[in-house]
């Protein structure tokens, strides 16, 4: 296939017809593209030129295209063979006056290059007696496109049952030009009559000289051939939607497996009838530009261009390039790019096929020996890769929590990002992911892995941290922030570093995804507010009663921090950076309020999947309320918080310190206090050991200061009993009681070498 006419959409049309009609049973084929359409004017837009002049076509010709099937098979050239023979009394002078006759051409499309197929029709219009030069055939990869904008009229030349409607068909009505097609059942089903194009039995082919009549009028396509092409460009470029819709939407219901965040698509019967009748062409308006849509064809044309130039200078100032030369030089030229295309397409069979061959492995034993030789020197030779040198030498790191494959395309690939996969199972292969499971083994149980969501990315980072993160600052960003193109560019990142390196705001909470501007808050309301909307009006209860059995306070004052509203906004889908330590402080609070709420409805939730935070059963019960929770811990904690604007960069304080004097308890969100709270509890974990369910150890690391001693006297004892059991050892060589030697053998002199047997005792 030529540049000019080689399309994105050609493998998957192959793979498309190949499947749907060598196999219905085992491939699900969606059919119906817009690709047709839209390529055809894009064509048409970048060959504004007539191409007939390039195969000495003149304006007044009449150009019949006869298309073949895209599926070679027996018996297609005999039915090229039958239409021929019902158009031959056109060009010998029966149909049309003398004058008119010579005015006909006629191209069969079908087949390709290195096919012998050329042959065949050569024969078929020597026997039918056509006159020379009438009848040319042109390959299906020599330029479909070409042939269809230079031709007036296109027959459709295959009598076999189709399972989808022929894409090459589709084509030639988006080019806007009348069809005439046997009455298949596919073709049937679209192609109304002499309304949208012409369709004749495919038992009786004779009727075709009949609508030969109709459609051509003294050489030249009548008006009513004319307006019958018109409808059919209508009718081509919504051909097929219905199919297509339904088809992807049954695929999405039924064969993807999407992650348990994502929302359910509609069903079939719920998708409007609007979205069936045509396709979305105003979505097609950013790429109006014909210009840029094929820039490879635009490319090829200007250089046959300069080459044509430059052969007709040639040739005029030397001479010595005729004609009939040129013309062999480029049929050379021609039959070398095919032989060249021949290769590719075996090379690439070859190489396909190499990995499906039986290849010697050896025995086992060499086996085993080369796997543990690529293991050691896995192990020697570990080198690191660009994403983790330049995530070493950067001060933050930005890690994107997602669970399942549906997620993989709304995560960053640069270095400033790190994947951070919630499971075992569906991790994305060559990338440097984080597995949080392996780090908490807590996301194992899909429980808690459901009902944290995002939040179980925190815990599984901060355990142990120093292991994995070696950054000053870190930050989260949720693939939905990617969805909703609310994730930082490029600018805002750059200026996100330079601020963070100036440290022009200390120890602040930066944050991109406002509350304000959040689909689920179109009223505007304040932080409790939302969180009720959020969480079917039960969020300040279930955050009081929380916070009431973090800090152990049994009377009944009200005990919901407050939130004030004073004309800024908040962080919402845990899309934020903190400095390292900022961060282990927070998870600190935010491990002992998960503990709270688990209190209140693991048992429940359970149980019965019942959640007082949902209308209805909901896996993830209060993951919403723990979307906001650092903005309480951030207010409260006297830190600064800065929204960074994710398409300019821009940087604005929100909630500022002089504004929250009398509102923040300092108290009870300072470090000392989160410390000190932190360390009971891991004293009673580490010291009581309760047998009661307990959330909190599985949430991370237990220390406290009195490990240090536990392990300082553990050392000791252990350090004390290999000193006693080296004594002892020593004592019992030195009490073992020794034999006496009785004698021992001497050697006699070299001249009693014949008395060997007699032996000396020493005493």
């Amino acid at each position: 296939m030529t540049q000019d006419n080689k399309r994105p959409q050609d493998d998957w049309d192959d793979h498309q017809v190949f499947y749907s009609a060598a196999d219905v049973g085992n491939y699900f084929v969606i059919p119906g593209s817009p690709a047709e359409a839209w390529e055809a004017d894009n064509f048409l837009a970048l060959h504004k030129d007539n191409l007939r002049v390039r195969v000495d076509y003149g304006p007044d010709d009449l150009v019949i295209a006869i298309m073949g099937s895209q599926i070679s098979y027996r018996g297609l050239w005999l039915e090229q063979a039958l239409i021929l023979q019902e158009l031959r009394p056109y060009f010998v002078g029966s149909a049309f006056d003398s004058n008119s006759t010579s005015n006909l051409k006629i191209i069969i499309l079908s087949g390709y290059s290195a096919s012998n197929y050329s042959v065949a029709v050569e024969a078929i219009v020597l026997n039918l007696g056509y006159p020379k030069g009438i009848v040319k055939h042109v390959a299906l990869d020599e330029g479909v496109d070409s042939v269809l904008s230079m031709a007036d009229l296109v027959i459709y030349g295959s009598f076999r049952e189709e399972q989808s409607f022929p894409d090459i068909l589709i084509r030639a009505m988006c080019f806007g030009k009348p069809i005439i097609a046997p009455d298949l059942l596919m073709i049937k089903k679209y192609v109304d009559d002499r309304v949208n194009g012409y369709l004749f039995p495919k038992e009786n082919i004779k009727f075709l000289k009949q609508i030969m009549l109709q459609v051509v009028s003294k050489g030249k396509l009548s008006p009513l051939a004319r307006n019958i092409a018109s409808i059919g460009k209508q009718t081509a470029k919504n051909l097929m939607v219905l199919e297509t819709v339904e088809g992807y939407a049954l695929l999405l219901e039924h064969i993807l497996k999407l992650p348990s965040e994502v929302a359910p698509s509609q069903s079939v019967k719920e998708i409007p009838s609007k979205l069936k009748a045509e396709w979305q062409w105003h979505l097609f308006k950013e790429m109006a530009d014909f210009t840029y849509l094929n820039r490879t064809s635009r490319s090829y044309g200007f250089l046959d261009n300069v080459e044509s130039q430059w052969n007709h200078t040639q040739r005029e100032s030397s001479g010595a390039v005729t004609a009939p030369n040129e013309t062999f030089l480029y049929s050379i030229w021609d039959e070398e790019k095919s032989v060249q295309m021949n290769n590719t397409r075996k090379r690439r069979e070859e190489e396909e096929l190499k990995d499906r061959t039986e290849q010697p492995r050896g025995t086992w034993e060499d086996v085993y020996k080369s796997a543990k030789r690529a293991d050691r020197s896995k192990n020697d030779l570990h080198e690191r890769d660009d994403g983790e040198l330049e995530r070493t030498g950067q001060p933050l790191c930005i890690y994107e929590p997602y669970f399942g494959e549906g997620t993989w395309p709304f995560l960053q690939r640069r270095s400033l990002y790190r994947g951070l996969g919630l499971s075992a199972k569906g991790r994305r292969p060559g990338a440097d992911d984080v597995d949080a499971p392996s780090r908490l083994p807590l996301l194992s149980n899909t429980y808690y892995r459901d009902v944290l969501g995002d939040y179980g990315a925190f815990l599984a980072i901060a355990n142990r941290i120093d292991r994995i993160h070696k950054n000053a600052w870190i930050g989260f960003q949720s693939w939905r922030a990617m969805a909703r193109k609310e994730n930082l560019s490029k600018t805002a990142e750059n200026a996100l570093l330079d601020d963070i390196q100036a440290r022009r705001h200390g120890d602040a909470l930066y944050f991109w995804v406002r509350m304000d501007m959040d689909s689920r808050n179109p009223l505007k309301q304040d932080f409790w507010s939302f969180c009720d909307a959020i969480n079917a009006g039960s969020c300040k209860f279930a955050f009081s009663v929380a916070f009431k059995k973090m800090y152990g306070i049994k009377h009944n004052l009200s005990s919901l921090p407050p939130m004030p509203v004073d004309g800024d906004t908040w962080s919402i889908m845990h899309s934020w950076v903190l400095p390292t330590r900022s961060f282990l402080e927070f998870v600190m609070f935010s491990r002992m309020f998960v503990d709270a709420l688990d209190a209140q409805f693991y048992d429940e939730h359970h149980q019965s999947g019942q959640c007082y935070l949902s209308l209805s059963k909901d896996k993830h019960c209060y993951s919403r309320v723990l979307e906001l929770l650092v903005n309480v811990w951030a207010y409260h904690s006297a830190r600064r918080m800065v929204y960074v604007n994710p398409n300019t960069g821009v940087m604005q304080e929100h909630h500022k310190l002089k504004s929250r004097r009398g509102q923040m308890w300092v108290k009870w969100f300072e470090a000392n206090t989160l410390k000190s709270m932190d360390e009971d509890l891991a004293e009673e974990s580490d010291s009581d050991h309760p047998k009661k369910r307990w959330l909190w150890p599985s949430t991370g690391e237990v220390f406290w200061q009195g490990l240090y001693e536990k392990e300082r006297n553990l050392r000791n004892r252990e350090k004390e009993k290999r000193r006693q059991q080296s004594k002892d050892k020593i004592s019992r060589i030195r009490k073992r009681t020794r034999q006496k030697v009785i004698g021992k053998y001497v050697k006699p002199p070299p001249d009693e070498i014949e008395n060997t047997n007699t032996t000396v005792a020493v005493r």
